[in-house]
């Protein structure tokens, strides 16, 4: 029994002297006055008295349970008093570290996290969060390794070349390009929205491509050009016709648009031409005239072969019954001459 105390002893006093070893550790990284490393100082040793009663209790417990259950006792009790003394330590680091936060002391927060509590996310989370950028990226990016949130920290910094060095290696082209153009490098923000622009339009996203030259390189001409490729050479035919109208925005220029390009439409092409007409339709008076004549050229082409495209006609007609009377009649007559 009295091997047992010594050694309960041994162990509160070893618990004491680690826990001024870890103040001090941590008096030297925040490098602060004498007054506030010592209000560091009361703090884990209260946390120290804690823990050393902490452990005269649970040993008490483990006393008993080694009294009433034998050798199988002793051990769970050392499970348990190994576990309650781990999970009351990180609890008082946990409160430390709130207490930091709460103060705005955002830097002692982060050294409780990563150095307490080995947590080196919330650290460089808690820096972040304090407005504290450049530390909170040089956390992400040497103890995490983590480019994505340094960059993103740097950025917010107004660290742009930083930022623009970590969006090179994970190869972040257009990102690369909209930090160029906020620091008024257009040379290179062009360099690299055309990379960008390249890669869509060889992968055949060519309307992608297009929104890198309109919004990005402003640049709408070029714009145009990529989504009329897009459609001659059928890449995303529809969507390339549909963002095509849509980026003109003069009624006259769009009706000669629509009747030129109708004009140069391959015979297969002319039912998604026929559904583009359905959105070119609704946007001004002033175009429907043309527009419903090409329609009615459509679908008459293809009704011997499509019967069902008669159906198109109400987009072009809205609000006509008599239309719908004429098609309900021609879909009867129809299924007639097939029923014969």
């Amino acid at each position: 029994m009295n091997r047992q105390k010594f050694i309960d002893k041994f162990i509160a006093a070893f618990v004491l002297l680690a826990m001024f070893k870890v103040v001090g550790i941590v008096a030297q990284l925040f490098h602060e006055s004498f007054w506030s490393v010592m209000g560091t100082l009361a703090i884990f040793l209260v946390v120290a008295f804690i823990i050393l009663l902490v452990i005269t209790s649970l040993k008490d417990k483990e006393q008993n349970n080694r009294n009433s259950a034998g050798r199988k006792g002793s051990r769970s009790g050392s499970f348990y008093l190994e576990n309650s003394l781990f999970d009351r330590i990180r609890s008082k680091y946990e409160e430390l570290a709130e207490k930091y936060i709460a103060e705005k002391d955002y830097k002692k927060a982060a050294r409780v996290y990563m150095n307490l509590l080995q947590d080196n996310y919330r650290g460089a989370k808690t820096l972040e969060n304090g407005g504290l950028y450049n530390e909170a990226a040089v956390v992400y990016l040497k103890k995490l390794n983590n480019k994505s949130d340094a960059a993103v920290c740097y950025e917010k910094a107004k660290q742009h070349k930083k930022a623009i060095e970590l969006y090179k290696e994970m190869e972040q082209k257009e990102k690369v390009g909209d930090l160029y153009k906020e620091i008024n490098d257009l040379k290179n923000a062009h360099y690299y929205y055309q990379i960008v622009a390249d890669d869509y339009t060889g992968n055949s996203q060519m309307v992608k491509a297009s929104l890198v030259y309109r919004k990005k390189m402003e640049k709408p001409e070029e714009a145009q050009k990529i989504l009329l490729k897009g459609w001659e050479e059928d890449k995303d035919a529809f969507n390339c016709l549909n963002n095509y109208f849509t980026n003109i925005f003069d009624v006259k220029k769009l009706e000669s648009e629509i009747k030129d390009l109708y004009e140069k439409t391959p015979d297969y092409k002319k039912i998604t031409y026929l559904e583009a007409m359905k959105y070119e339709f609704k946007k001004d008076p002033e175009l429907q005239a043309a527009i419903r004549n090409i329609a009615y050229e459509i679908i008459a082409e293809k009704v011997n072969t499509r019967s069902e495209i008669v159906n198109e006609l109400k987009y072009f007609n809205p609000g006509d019954d008599v239309i719908l009377k004429d098609i309900s009649r021609f879909k009867t007559a129809r299924n007639k001459m097939f029923r014969n």
